[in-house]
Order: C-alpha cells, then sequence, then structure tokens
C-alpha cells in the first residue's frame, strides 16, 4: 500500500526554499506552464498525461510532482507514445527508484496512450521556484 505524504518537508527542500528566499543562486527559471502544447490528438493526451502526474506525489511532500516542478516536459507523438523528462528533488531523494516507476505507470494509464518512457534529469537543477502557485501556497512558500 501506497504510503500518504507526511506534510513534513524534507531538509534538503527546505534548504533550497531557504536559500531561493535569500537570493542565493537559483536554478534557471522554468516555467510551470513549461510544456509545449501539442495540437489535435497528442494533446489531449499529453493534458490526460498531466492529469494523471498531479496524482503522484512525493512521498515526503504533501504536493503533487507536477506541481512540484519536477515534470520538465511530456511529448507525445502521433501513436500516442509518451517521453517524459522529470527531476526530483534532489539526487539523494528517497523516492528516486519509486517515483520514475509510478509516472511511467501513471502515464501508461491515461487514455490514449500506447505506451510511456521516463527519463530523470537533472538539467535545469529543481529548484522552489519552479512549483506551481498553488504548491507554494501549500508550502507557505513566497
Amino acid at each position: 500500500e501506497k504510503d500518504e505524504p507526511t506534510g513534513e518537508v524534507p531538509e534538503h527542500v527546505v534548504e533550497a526554499l531557504a536559500k531561493a528566499e535569500s537570493g542565493g543562486a537559483a536554478s534557471e527559471k522554468v516555467d510551470t506552464d513549461r510544456l509545449t502544447p501539442h495540437e489535435g490528438e497528442a494533446g489531449e493526451i499529453q493534458l490526460r498525461v498531466v492529469d494523471a502526474l498531479r496524482e503522484v506525489f512525493d512521498p515526503e511532500i504533501p504536493v503533487n510532482i507536477y506541481d512540484l516542478g519536477l515534470i520538465y516536459d511530456v511529448k507525445v507523438d502521433a501513436e500516442g507514445a509518451v517521453n517524459i523528462d522529470m527531476s526530483l528533488t534532489s539526487p539523494n531523494c528517497p523516492a528516486a527508484q519509486s517515483l520514475p516507476a509510478e509516472v511511467k505507470s501513471k502515464a501508461e494509464g491515461a487514455e490514449g496512450t500506447t505506451s510511456a518512457e521516463v527519463a530523470v534529469v537533472w538539467e535545469p537543477p529543481w529548484g522552489p521556484e519552479m512549483m506551481s502557485e498553488e504548491a507554494k501556497l501549500e508550502l507557505n512558500v513566497e
């Protein structure tokens, strides 16, 4: 059975939040609307995949991984094959093995998807500025 988020923000995320708030070196800004929208059926599949990914939570943070800014891109080809670029809050993330597998599973379950591949990328590095406004409110981040 899947663990529910504890509601406690892990120390590495707290440190990243503090660094960003103090004007420390922030990673390159990535807009939360960063996905290149597809048209037609591919666009519909892309939206369904994003909706499915909003059901995936980092086990330590009570915010879904899409709003947390961990999904960098969702590409859909004409046959419905989905390629997802995602990151983690840190290379030492305890969910480093489970989150990509859960993302793949959720994406494959979205209507119209024929297959899904997930790549964990580290550029740009994740930072709190990548979170949606909703996620920032949930975690009390300015």
